[in-house]
């Protein structure tokens, strides 16, 4: 388990509570075996509601995780691993005070689990990261065609010609996916459409293109590359690279819904150039955060930062 406790599975926790214990004083009796320190346990006022009882004590943990999380973990152990709910059948009502204890034991299970699982992938994630990134120092022929790359994409930056500039970022582009094996395709021209490029990385597809203008591209940009992606095969994204950024709310209206795009900056693109993250970490990583959030513009100081 993560080691602070989500919001939903807190609420889900006391709600368990509430549902598998009947009686206060068998919930004491539980709480009691679980939480070491009896101050927490002993504080709340006892004779009043068994709901703020819970809602008090399990607060008073998770206000805390960093120090509480051994008490934390217990209960979440002893909880979801509840089958027998026979005390409750003996009450009025009692099958449905059964039903929906182990309801809410159901509940809780599922999404700790699935925050677990979600801990487990980001960090074999970052484990990669850190290997990929391992990998590439270690290797004097890849760094120092890193080094050719970006010395190219330098020369851009203080470039005038704005159009030959343009071109230019398409190919030192082309060699950074070259570089990390990502089978890429030069600029095509597609039923009148025109491609800046594209890669596969892990089995999917990615059509890519480029904008290095002085203004932030807009939703109108993301528009007309969102509408070349959704008319590939569905398997297709999209990576969208714009030097200067973008506008808020480009990023705002495509982030509503299931976007097929990723977003990437130059700041993102520097990142790479000078070896901070490697280009196929820095793609995973945006797109497990777009599948998980919505947020399709995950910035790489975000990811270093983490």
């Amino acid at each position: 388990m993560e080691k602070r406790l989500s919001a939903v599975a807190i609420e889900l926790l006391k709600e368990a509570l509430c549902s598998v214990y009947w009686f206060k004083s068998n919930l004491r009796s539980f709480l009691s075996n679980c939480i070491k320190d009896t101050m927490i346990i002993n504080r709340p006022d006892w004779n009043g509601y068994k709901r703020q009882i819970v809602s008090d004590i399990i607060d008073e943990l998770c206000s805390d995780q960093e120090r509480y999380i051994g008490d934390i973990r217990r209960l979440i152990h002893e909880v979801t691993k509840m089958e027998s709910f026979r005390h409750l059948e003996k009450l009025e009502d009692g099958r449905k005070k059964v039903e929906r204890a182990k309801q809410a034991v159901v509940d809780l299970k599922r999404v700790v689990e699935d925050q677990t699982q979600r801990i487990k992938e980001e960090e074999e994630i970052k484990r990669k990261r850190l290997e990929n990134l391992e990998r590439i120092r270690s290797s004097q022929a890849v760094l120092s065609k890193l080094d050719e790359i970006k010395t190219n994409y330098f020369r851009l930056v203080t470039s005038q010609d704005y159009q030959k500039r343009g071109f230019e970022l398409e190919k030192v582009l082309y060699d950074l996916f070259e570089l990390f094996d990502l089978d890429p395709k030069a600029s095509f021209r597609n039923t009148g459409e025109q491609i800046d490029g594209a890669f596969s990385l892990e089995g999917t597809d990615y059509l890519f293109e480029a904008k290095w203008r002085n203004q932030l591209s807009d939703a109108s940009d993301l528009d007309s590359f969102s509408g070349k992606i959704k008319r590939k095969l569905d398997n297709t994204l999209g990576l969208f690279l714009s030097v200067n950024g973008f506008s808020e709310d480009a990023v705002r209206i495509h982030s509503v819904g299931r976007s097929t795009i990723l977003l990437m900056d130059g700041a993102d693109l520097m990142t790479v150039l000078e070896n901070q993250i490697d280009f196929v970490s820095l793609i995973v990583r945006k797109r497990r955060h777009a599948a998980q959030t919505g947020n399709i513009y995950l910035k790489s100081s975000e990811i270093l930062n983490d």
